[in-house]
């Protein structure tokens, strides 16, 4: 029997048996997040932490084309109390994420970019179409992924690697993260859905308390990276909201074109070689 919570606006959460799925709905936007949905991913998952009939989540996007691309950048904070509410609900999530007490499965068809790709390395484990394509996007708009992806990439791919993802922006297909290890497993998309009920067929085959504490374990040794996050997004809030990059990249995104930082590099003076 599937249950759904019929409430929300952004996402759906269904219950069948022990498996609980959070699909983001919003496939016109590519399942970006804008702060509504942020507080209906909260509450889903902790609704899901709570029940203990639930030995599996399956975390999702609605449509063909994304898992999510991140922060919906058409829709923006204006105000530094808009974003810090943001911001805390960004916590909270990943949070929810990582402390949720059964493994958390993503389940990835498009694209799995920003703070999309930041859910993915919180996550237990990944799942993929070959259509996923992944990366992080903060450097191209004016930010900095600091929200867990800075903190855990190294510990997933090695740290030359990790400083590639975000530094440069770019996009990697499914295979290519795979070999990275950022995903588990890939399959032809229309394997992915019976590929997702096969992992969680054997996951619900193991003790869930066993589960609960390989978690906690697992988490242990990332733990102390939550200390860098919060004074790192304060100074992305402030950023965000007063610098020039931010400014820049947004509208540069905006009207579909490349950012121009060539008056942020020229502010910082002259080179040695020009002086």
């Amino acid at each position: 029997m599937t249950t759904r919570a019929p409430h929300y606006e952004d996402i759906i959460l269904e219950v069948g048996g022990a498996r609980a799925t959070i699909t983001i709905n919003r496939p016109k936007r590519l399942n970006a997040l804008r702060t509504t949905t942020l507080h209906e991913l909260c509450h889903a998952l902790a609704a899901v932490s709570d029940d203990p009939a639930i030995g599996v989540l399956v975390l999702t996007g609605a449509g063909d084309r994304a898992f999510c691309v991140g922060g919906d950048v058409r829709e923006p904070t204006h105000t530094e109390r808009d974003k810090r509410e943001q911001i805390r609900l960004y916590l909270q999530l990943g949070e929810s994420l990582r402390c949720c007490g059964v493994p958390v499965i993503v389940r990835v068809c498009g694209y799995c970019i920003g703070a999309g790709h930041e859910m993915n390395v919180i996550a237990d484990l990944t799942i993929s179409g070959e259509s996923g394509v992944f990366g992080q996007a903060g450097t191209r708009l004016g930010w900095a992924p600091i929200w867990w992806a800075a903190q855990m990439l190294s510990r997933t791919v090695g740290e030359k690697r990790a400083r590639e993802i975000v530094y440069l922006s770019q996009r990697y297909t499914a295979n290519e993260a795979l070999a990275m290890g950022l995903v588990n497993v890939v399959v032809p998309d229309d394997r992915l859905d019976e590929e997702v009920d096969r992992w969680c067929q054997e996951i619900l085959r193991n003790s869930p308390e066993g589960l609960r504490l390989a978690k906690i374990g697992l988490n242990a040794g990332s733990d102390a990276a939550r200390g860098s996050i919060l004074p790192s997004i304060e100074a992305n809030v402030l950023n965000h909201l007063h610098g020039p990059d931010p400014a820049e990249g947004i509208r540069a995104f905006q009207e579909g074109r490349p950012a121009d930082w060539r008056p942020q590099r020229l502010g910082q003076g002259p080179s040695p070689t020009e002086r």
